[in-house]
């Protein structure tokens, strides 16, 4: 996480120069920046997150995130990406006289883009029981600590707007923790389907022997009504092997001797 941070902040620095001045190429490529992190982060597009879907809120106001974060139990996060380069980078260059003002410029942009943050209300576009609150993402880390330098209850000003303030380091963190949920809830639900699996196996194993003990109670069954049959092929009085030796010994023509086994046991009886 920390060399992932590190490279995020050394991308920010030699991009900054290039993009200060053009407001449309900074919300570009701070989204970027978003995007990069959230691949890094291990979670995956358009199944733990989602990027720049549309929404109508009850006003009929048409609302795009930048991203949407999907949690377990069908919760929702929204991150919004804020580049303020402009009085950022004027601060920077700026001598000691003008430093003071262009901090309460830069810090201004920001109060500003949170207060419509928080009017934008896009955790009311998803069930209740989402969490109330956005994260702002701002991609330059010094940006953001001038800003807090200037006003220290930054951060709680925010929050009280149901703004959650992040960085790159402290997002890649965040994203980190909810990777971690999603790993326990596929651990959960896996378990879930072992134990349904085991609860169906063992009922289908149940229904093997309980038809495994039929065929054994069919087949003593055929096994008493064979001996039956024997019997009454050889014993008691007028048996039919006992009939047949006599229609022989009385001249009696056929073709196939009956076997000895049967003659052997009809003459026993």
């Amino acid at each position: 996480m920390q060399e992932q941070s590190l490279e995020m902040k050394n991308e920010t620095s030699n991009l900054i120069k290039a993009l200060k001045g053009d407001n449309k190429l900074q919300g570009n490529w701070g989204e970027l920046v978003l995007e990069r992190i959230l691949e890094k982060s291990g979670l995956r597009k358009d199944s733990e997150y989602s990027v720049q879907q549309s929404f109508t809120n009850e006003d009929g106001r048409r609302l795009m995130p930048d991203v949407i974060l999907n949690l377990p139990n069908n919760k929702k996060i929204v991150i919004d990406s804020k580049v303020s380069l402009v009085h950022y980078e004027q601060l920077v260059n700026a001598n000691e006289e003008e430093k003071d003002a262009l901090s309460k410029l830069h810090l201004n942009s920001l109060q500003r883009h949170i207060k419509e943050l928080s009017e934008k209300r896009y955790e009311d576009i998803y069930e209740i029981d989402s969490p109330d609150f956005v994260i702002l993402f701002i991609p330059i880390e010094p940006a953001f600590a001038a800003a807090l330098q200037q006003e220290p209850q930054l951060y709680l000003k925010a929050f009280e707007r149901s703004i959650i303030l992040v960085t790159p380091t402290t997002l890649l963190a965040t994203l980190r923790t909810i990777d971690s949920m999603w790993n326990n809830e596929r651990q959960h639900k896996n378990a879930l389907e072992i134990a349904q699996r085991a609860g169906a196996l063992h009922d289908k194993f149940v229904g093997f022997i309980e038809d495994l003990n039929k065929v054994g109670l069919r087949m003593n069954d055929a096994k008493k009504s064979y001996e039956d049959a024997m019997k009454k092929l050889h014993t008691g009085n007028g048996n039919v092997v006992s009939s047949i030796l006599k229609l022989q010994n009385l001249g009696a023509k056929a073709k196939k001797e009956l076997p000895e086994a049967n003659k052997a046991r009809a003459l026993d009886e």
